[in-house]
């Protein structure tokens, strides 16, 4: 609509506003339709009328796939008095219960000691060097147990810049190469939400997950883009199809449910007081929902690992020999309710990284793929 309408018709345009759970399906029309002034005025409008989150996004996902997008407001005012916003799904009910109902398991189950935070630059400099320390371990074992076929080699080139696949036969695996590729942008973009929360002591880790996770994902899955795989509108946000858990006894809720779904996450997210909590529940509930077509472990990682570093706690690798009892654990808190295998889980790897963080090392060489003969197809 014109910025006539919105002035014109500013109740209609209030309630169409409103009722947007999230800019998901809006974003992929206005990337597939490349409306960048719509964009603009868009985001503007949602900001008046106090969504600012969904106007964040939509100028954050224009502006990253190539947009050059001015926000401007077409109401010509800030709106006041509008009253929040009750709209309440049964699955979110769903959600809070589980999470009110999980948590004191949580809590009963991690026994990880609780860190000092960093106080000044040199210290928070520290800790985003030790987090880059286990890039390489952590980018293995997270791509392995998602099924990649990825060295330590691989990821190292990836990472430094030397990766070529025009010059090495070895890096024109290009499915694992993308997603090593992927994994290390995200891998940055996760850091900036890190160093945000330790520098901004008044900054809440879930206001800021909120804000940074869409960047995560589209850092994650950019390389596919840029290689013409997937359309720059397959990120524009939240899935737009059923999606099933190969393996497991969940089925993820509907797409439609998904809109609902993750405000209310990231409310609990924002709202919880105990960082055990919102790294275990955090993770958990995130692959429950699995808001994405791919991605979800990954991205529950990072989120789970963002967490955790903001409160003082090390960058926690999940290793691939652990894959078996890591997947039953998130099975047993999906189909069965008992979030205590997975909370335990994640305290001990918590309690190894921080003890010996060299321990999550191990396992590489005997979990490695055996390189396969190469043959011209």
């Amino acid at each position: 609509m014109s910025a006539a309408f919105f002035r014109t018709s500013k109740q209609d345009a209030l309630v169409a506003l409103r009722a947007l759970p999230d800019a998901s399906d809006l974003n992929r029309v206005l990337i597939e339709t490349g409306q960048a002034a719509a964009a603009g005025r868009l985001a503007g409008a949602l900001r008046a009328s106090g969504r600012a989150d969904l106007a964040d996004e939509i100028v954050s996902v224009m502006r990253d796939v190539g947009h050059r997008v001015e926000e401007t407001n077409p109401f010509a005012e800030l709106l006041t008095g509008l009253g929040p916003l009750r709209k309440v799904s049964p699955y979110v009910d769903r959600l809070d219960l589980m999470w009110r109902r999980m948590r004191e398991d949580v809590l009963a189950q991690f026994s990880a000691p609780a860190q000092a935070l960093p106080t000044g630059r040199r210290e928070i400099d520290a800790v985003m060097e030790r987090i880059e320390e286990r890039y390489v371990t952590d980018a293995y074992h997270s791509l392995s147990i998602e099924g990649y076929r990825v060295t330590e080699d691989l990821i190292r080139k990836v990472a430094d810049g030397s990766w070529s696949p025009d010059e090495h036969a070895e890096d024109q695996d290009a499915r694992n190469a993308m997603a090593a590729h992927g994994y290390w942008k995200a891998h940055n973009a996760v850091k900036d939400t890190i160093r945000a929360a330790l520098e901004s002591r008044d900054a809440n880790i879930g206001s800021l997950l909120r804000k940074d996770h869409g960047r995560w994902y589209r850092e994650l899955f950019s390389p596919s883009v840029d290689a013409r795989i997937i359309k720059a509108a397959d990120l524009a946000g939240y899935r737009s199809d059923q999606v099933y858990i190969k393996n497991a006894e969940h089925v993820p809720p509907p797409r439609a449910a998904v809109r609902d779904l993750m405000p209310a996450f990231f409310d609990l997210m924002k709202d919880e007081q105990s960082p055990a909590v919102r790294a275990v529940l955090g993770h958990f509930a995130f692959v429950f929902i699995h808001p994405y077509m791919d991605g979800n472990g990954r991205i529950a990682r990072f989120l789970m690992n963002a967490v955790l570093c903001a409160a003082g706690f090390p960058w926690t690798v999940i290793r691939l020999d652990q894959r078996p009892q890591y997947f039953g654990a998130l099975n047993d808190a999906s189909a069965r309710g008992d979030i205590r295998p997975f909370g335990r889980l994640i305290s001990e790897c918590v309690v190894q990284n921080a003890a010996k963080p060299e321990v999550a090392d191990s396992g590489i060489e005997a979990t490695r793929p055996a390189p396969r003969s190469r043959r011209r197809a």
